[in-house]
């Protein structure tokens, strides 16, 4: 795969962000200026949103609630969209984890154009063109890992196809994005630890990948710094009652030994001022993430990911997780085998040198660095969540095709897909 000329790149991002500890009552007066009538698009439950329902309610913003409570399918997109058309609400607030944000996302274009979602959707829709105005979106994460208040798609499943797609337009990216480290000072441990490696996979696949600029790649490079000092920090430090409110996209129940639900109380939480840096660097990289590869792209992680989250139920992060550590070594194989020229390549030594510390690390340590990662937070194999042969053979042949793959460093073999998915099990 080529290269894109570094000088020549577009960026664009949401129309604002909002980014701070404390930062959503300060945001807060934004929110009227956008419409009076929002719908609020939430994880599982609303009442994780009480806090920025009383202060929409004190400025006598008049609420639609719906809720998200897992990924966004193409039913639950239709049914939020006309909860949207039938309490004709003006503007829409995503309010949760990337599957939230994502309906919300969807819901607010789709509420102004004609037709059903899968006009629009890739892959396995029309792939119609959305063409009038979105209502006004803000989003608000809960977590810190997809990015999503800064892209421009909602990833969408499609049951029918066994198939995650996007429904993308450069309309979609939100009107206001509020990033309050704050809201993240609640997810539990393995929440912590699977929405952040993959906030971690989404600044060092873009900065790899075939359409890197320099703009992405300051912002990649900063990501990966504040990810490999703060991520182990934040697991450590997280409550260790799992919270299930707190939705992202891919949140599904671990392969084993679930805790039953409960969300610890808020006093009880021990924010001290090394985790709640922790957290604010995580919400950084989870930003960093969502504009780089809103605006150069990602790679083969994502490209078998992607796929792969249509066909079982994951937790994306940890799907990623498992991934990453053999894309890269597979990435680095080929590319010495077939392209030794390749500028990815001393773009993996500056991601080693950036995780481990090490300025002189090669670019094999950064596959060392990270499989210690993944070891020491306890992501399990792809084989937990029941990848197994069979499985294998129809998610490489969905991998090839998937829109992520386009910009991985290298173009891989049908057998060197295969190999990376058979070491992640």
């Amino acid at each position: 795969m080529q290269y894109r000329d570094p000088a020549r790149f577009e960026f664009a991002t949401a129309g604002r962000i909002v980014f701070g500890a404390g930062s959503l009552p300060q945001a807060a007066d934004l929110f009227p200026t956008l419409g009076r009538r929002p719908l609020l698009v939430t994880g599982a439950s609303p009442e994780r949103a009480r806090p920025l329902l009383d202060l929409l309610a004190a400025r006598f913003v008049d609420v639609t609630t719906f809720a998200v409570p897992g990924e966004p399918d193409v039913a639950l997109v239709r049914a939020g969209t006309a909860a949207a058309r039938q309490a004709v609400c003006d503007s829409v607030i995503g309010f949760g984890g990337g599957a939230a944000l994502d309906a919300a996302k969807a819901i607010a274009i789709l509420a102004t154009n004609p037709g059903d979602i899968t006009d629009y959707l890739e892959i396995v829709g029309r792939g119609l063109t959305l063409v009038e105005l979105p209502l006004p979106c803000v989003a608000i994460p809960t977590t810190a890992g997809t990015g999503s208040e800064v892209t421009r798609n909602s990833v969408i499943v499609s049951r029918e196809h066994r198939v995650k797609v996007s429904l993308r337009h450069q309309m979609m990216m939100p009107r206001v994005a509020v990033v309050d480290p704050e809201l993240t000072y609640e997810l539990p441990p393995a929440l912590t630890a699977t929405t952040g490696l993959d906030a971690l996979t989404q600044v060092i696949e873009p900065f790899v990948c075939t359409r890197a600029n320099p703009m992405t790649d300051g912002l990649c490079q900063e990501g990966m710094v504040r990810a490999a000092r703060s991520l182990r920090r934040a697991v450590a430090a997280a409550p260790q009652a799992p919270t299930p409110t707190a939705t992202g996209r891919g949140t599904a129940p671990q392969p084993s030994g679930a805790t039953p639900p409960h969300t610890p109380d808020r006093a009880d939480l021990a924010v001290t001022p090394e985790t709640a840096a922790a957290r604010e660097d995580m919400a950084v990289a989870s930003l960093f993430g969502g504009l780089c590869l809103a605006n150069a792209g990602l790679g083969a992680v994502h490209g078998i990911a992607g796929p792969l989250g249509g066909m079982i139920d994951a937790p994306h992060g940890a799907v990623c997780a498992a991934l990453l550590p053999p894309a890269i070594e597979g990435n680095l194989r080929a590319l010495r085998e077939r392209a030794p020229e390749s500028p990815a390549l001393s773009r993996y030594q500056r991601v080693a040198a950036l995780l481990t510390g090490d300025p002189v690390a090669a670019p094999d340590d950064a596959v060392t660095w990270l499989r210690d990662l993944v070891e020491e937070l306890g992501i399990p194999g792809l084989a937990g969540y029941g990848v197994d042969a069979a499985l294998t053979v129809e998610l490489v042949a969905n991998a090839a095709r998937a829109n992520s793959m386009k910009a991985n460093p290298i173009e891989l073999t049908h057998a060197e897909l295969t190999a990376i998915v058979e070491a992640a099990l």
